[in-house]
């Protein structure tokens, strides 16, 4: 059966030849163009940055949601082939109404997308995205005459701009000093450039794996273990002091460790924000309800709170810009720094991990040993929204012990560990995550997960 085209709070996704096609994009941007025009009152003249990753079907897309976007009048800025965070940082920087990402983020090289930013840098809060969404179905959008069509330009500094503002948070001095060794593995994606870019004026001396952004993934592009042997091997046999892989449009960072072992993702926050806090004590952080304790622990120690959201990179940017945090991302490797940006972003998670390891003087996987201990189990599973809703239920009772959060789902906070129940955005699916200390532990509340799946689902 063939696979629907999603349309929802976080954009468009879609398998290009089969779901997504150039009228359909064409006809997205005719959307958030006349979004953007209701939004400003319809006067005066506006632009919207456009940047994508390297997937061969980035121009096709690009291309027709440029025409859909001039042909409400809007204006166009051309980045080419960025990071989802450039394109983010751009559109601030030029005062643009709104910025466009084509990309399939982590997805195999079949898929596209088209993901939509505001003025601010953030994806549309959920009423907006709705509305969005509401306006694409009943084609509800109005287009210009010829005279008042949109213009295209091209601009060419945003890697430029994206590492000039990173290299402002990090210790570019004392990561100098060290010359570590790095592999980076951008997948082919559209983080190579700017990758590279960054690690050199560290001082770093880079070994680069798949970093031509040609779009044709190396490997199966999202970082998790499996998909990254080859960076283990290299970071092994070149005797590395770390290895790190960006998702296609590098917006999310995962690490390995000087001996060749996958530290992952989840600990680039951790890290991250060790460094933060190393060098500011107290402060607020922000992470989703899905990313490990560590934060937690690391916040602790410094005095610092952690405020947690619904999962999702929107979510957590509006928290920190609320709450003024000084860190802030998910468990997925995304690291959300506002000085730079309020995206996850792959260079920011770099240059702060780099500069930990220089102000402490240890290894990564040193590091990674001392704020770890947590073992998280993650699972997926169909269930329709009837099923889900009975879970839940069951769930609550079954855990009445524990500290409840049911802004996403539902989350219960034990002592020792953490689940975390919710219904997929995008498909008819249950997630649950499991993090406990000690992997007994974790497999013992998966265990109850699934048991509680099995009386609810017969």
């Amino acid at each position: 059966m063939a696979e629907q085209l999603i349309i929802s709070i976080s954009g468009m996704r879609g398998i290009v030849g089969e779901n997504l096609s150039a009228a359909i994009a064409a006809e997205y941007g005719c959307v958030f163009g006349t979004f953007l025009r209701q939004r400003a009152g319809g006067s005066g003249r506006q632009a919207v940055c456009i940047g994508r990753d390297s997937r061969p079907s980035g121009p096709m897309l690009a291309a027709a949601v440029t025409a859909g976007l001039c042909s409400t009048g809007m204006d166009v800025v051309d980045l080419g082939i960025v990071a989802t965070p450039t394109v983010g940082i751009m559109l601030r920087q030029m005062g643009c109404a709104g910025g466009v990402v084509i990309t399939a983020s982590h997805n195999p090289i079949a898929y596209n997308g088209i993901k939509l930013l505001l003025g601010n840098g953030i994806a549309p809060p959920r009423n907006d995205a709705e509305t969005i969404r509401r306006m694409y179905f009943d084609k509800a959008f109005s287009t210009v005459a010829s005279a008042d069509c949109g213009q295209v330009r091209q601009d060419t500094r945003a890697n430029e701009v994206h590492v000039a503002k990173v290299l402002a948070i990090a210790a570019v001095d004392a990561v100098a000093r060290r010359r570590y060794k790095v592999v980076l593995d951008s997948v082919n994606g559209a983080g190579g450039p700017a990758g590279k870019q960054l690690l050199a004026a560290l001082g770093c001396e880079v070994v680069a794996v798949n970093d031509a952004p040609t779009g044709l993934f190396a490997h199966t592009p999202e970082p998790i273990e499996a998909n990254l042997r080859e960076l283990c091997d290299v970071v092994t046999s070149h005797k590395t002091d770390i290895g790190l892989a960006q998702d296609p449009d590098a917006d999310r960072l995962a690490i390995v460790d000087e001996n060749g072992r996958y530290i992952g993702e989840e600990f680039t926050l951790a890290l991250a924000a060790r460094y933060v806090f190393n060098r500011q004590s107290g402060g607020t952080a922000a992470a989703n309800l899905s990313t490990s304790r560590m934060i937690d622990d690391i916040a602790a120690a410094a005095g610092a709170t952690v405020i947690r959201t619904p999962v999702g990179e929107a979510n957590v940017a509006e928290a920190m810009v609320k709450n003024h945090c000084i860190i802030g991302g998910e468990g997925n490797g995304g690291v959300i720094d506002l000085r730079v940006g309020p995206v996850r972003d792959s260079l920011v998670g770099m240059a702060l991990v780099l500069s930990l390891m220089a102000q402490t003087g240890k290894t990564v996987g040193q590091l990674a040993d001392e704020i770890g201990g947590y073992v998280m189990l993650k699972d997926k599973f169909r269930a329709d929204g009837d099923q889900a809703g009975r879970i839940l239920d069951a769930a609550k009772e079954a855990f009445a012990e524990a500290r409840l959060d049911m802004t996403d789902g539902c989350r219960f906070d034990f002592p020792d560990g953490w689940i975390h129940l919710r219904t997929s955005n995008t498909e008819p699916v249950m997630r649950s995550i499991v993090e406990a200390r000690g992997r007994d532990a974790a497999q013992g509340y998966a265990k109850r997960v699934n048991e509680i799946r099995g009386r609810v689902t017969g």
